[in-house]
């Protein structure tokens, strides 16, 4: 049988090679002659766009309307809020001639759209009855990555970002905290992912912001992925650009704001949590092809015609593809488990005389016969069964590579044997947050919205603590 799998490494010797062997393979993504950069190919902007169908639908229920900034920042309006910056300049790609002639004032190309919102709201918000702002931005960013690897760190890369403006602190938190429930039901219900959520420690948090919330997920290999963010931002901006509102009895009042993002990283994450060594899986929500319909022997009287009748079917209720090509049916399956296609049917003479047909599952490799008279309930339940399995699995792996440290050296013994999230109680002094870093090439995930009390004292420095912090290794 020629099977393009045996060309992917084994994700368990290998798992960076194996990432990067099932992005090619399936057909996702290639580099690009811009260095840092990929080119989405059809298969794996399918999937974005599917993400992104779910996210903006939601968005628009909960009255957020779309826009679009340009994708040059002016160098003067990048230097207005100081933190912002300084978090950037590091990552930031500069435009410094237009056609052959030298710029007066730099361009960088937005690495995220902070002040380009905050100079608009500065001329656009006037009173109350302008506020809140809910707006959001589906567009790419650039940021000079030194180390890039596809989906998960590029120099530039698809998202959408946020950015509200609230009349008071309340609104511009709750709008935060709002938000990363609506990620983590996404990475939940759409993606299969089940995720940690809470808030960044002051190191960690964004550059310029109150505060920052994450959503992290835990990868096959044991290594947390930051996969969503959310920020408030309180009245900092607006001090900085001078957004002011009169408010219900005319006095003059500074909005409070906030950001939120996810991008193209989630592609990576769902290729890491539920990837296998055949390739992909894909959660039937995202899933470009939901069903593959393979004929067997279509050269035989009425299979290639049973088949595409069964096509007809199955499109008014999924995402239904039939291969009629000439590759042989071993290969096709091998290359629709590669592409992570939730369900395969296949269909044979003996099968059509039998009124039936075979229904593989990618998420298990098990194989039922069904009726084709309910062939769509078949389907239908099979689908839902498939994100639940996915689910579970992933939650079960989660919950079985967490653990839990007492001391700095058993932190480090646990992550370089066992790797996963470990909880361990943190004084809040940042010094502690960099001993770990220096010693255990760990850093803080998020102190979890769910608390629990795993000791007394600091693993760290043995000095009171209340707070349970995750840590972890991470991409």
């Amino acid at each position: 049988m020629d099977k393009r799998v045996e060309n992917i490494a084994d994700m368990n010797q290998d798992f960076a090679q194996w990432y990067t062997d099932v992005v090619r393979k399936a057909e996702l993504a290639d580099y690009a002659e811009t260095g840092g950069c990929i080119i989405y190919k059809p298969y794996g902007y399918a999937i974005w766009e599917l993400i992104q169908k779910k996210l903006d639908k939601k968005l628009k229920e909960t009255g957020h309307e779309n826009v679009y900034m340009p994708l040059l920042i002016p160098e003067h309006l990048l230097q207005m809020e100081a933190d912002h910056i300084e978090g950037f300049a590091p990552e930031v790609a500069w435009v410094t001639h237009g056609g052959s002639e030298k710029l007066q004032e730099r361009f960088c190309v937005r690495p995220t759209s902070e002040t380009l919102f905050c100079s608009h709201y500065s001329k656009s918000i006037e009173s109350y009855r302008d506020l809140p702002k809910l707006y959001n931005q589906w567009c790419s960013v650039m940021r000079w990555e030194k180390t890039t690897r596809p989906f998960l760190r590029g120099r530039e890369f698809l998202w959408q970002e946020g950015h509200t403006a609230h009349a008071t602190a309340e609104e511009s938190l709750a709008e935060a905290l709002s938000i990363l429930d609506v990620y983590c039901e996404l990475s939940a219900n759409v993606l299969a992912m089940p995720c940690i959520k809470g808030q960044k420690t002051e190191r960690e948090k964004f550059a310029g912001a109150l505060s920052t919330y994450t959503f992290e997920n835990l990868m096959h290999d044991g290594k947390a992925l930051q996969s969503g963010t959310t920020h408030d931002f309180g009245d900092k901006f607006a001090r900085a650009f001078d957004i002011q509102y009169l408010d219900k009895d005319n006095k003059r009042q500074y909005v409070h704001q906030s950001s939120w993002g996810i991008s193209t990283r989630l592609i990576g994450a769902v290729i890491m949590v539920h990837g296998d060594n055949n390739g992909l899986v894909l959660p039937p929500a995202v899933a470009p092809i939901q069903v593959v319909i393979i004929p067997v022997a279509s050269h035989k009287l009425g299979v290639t015609e049973k088949a595409e009748e069964l096509h007809g079917r199955i499109s008014k209720m999924s995402r239904c593809k039939i291969d009629n090509t000439d590759k042989k049916p071993g290969w096709k399956f091998a290359e629709y488990e590669m592409k992570g296609v939730p369900i395969r049917l296949e269909i044979g003479p003996k099968d059509i005389e039998a009124n039936q047909c075979v229904l593989a599952r990618r998420d298990t490799g098990e194989k039922i016969t069904v009726s084709l008279d309910n062939l769509e309930e078949s389907i239908f339940e099979t689908l839902i069964a498939i994100h639940g399995n996915m689910y579970n699995k992933a939650k079960n792996r989660l919950l079985a590579s967490t653990h839990t440290a007492q001391d700095l050296p058993t932190l480090k013994t646990i992550l370089d044997t066992t790797p996963g999230f470990v909880k361990a109680m943190w004084c809040g002094d940042d010094a502690c947050e960099v001993e770990v870093k220096e010693k255990a090439t760990a850093t803080s995930r998020c102190i979890p919205f769910e608390q629990e009390k795993v000791a007394d004292t600091c693993f760290v420095c043995g000095k009171p603590a209340d707070k349970m912090v995750v840590w972890g290794r991470a991409y």
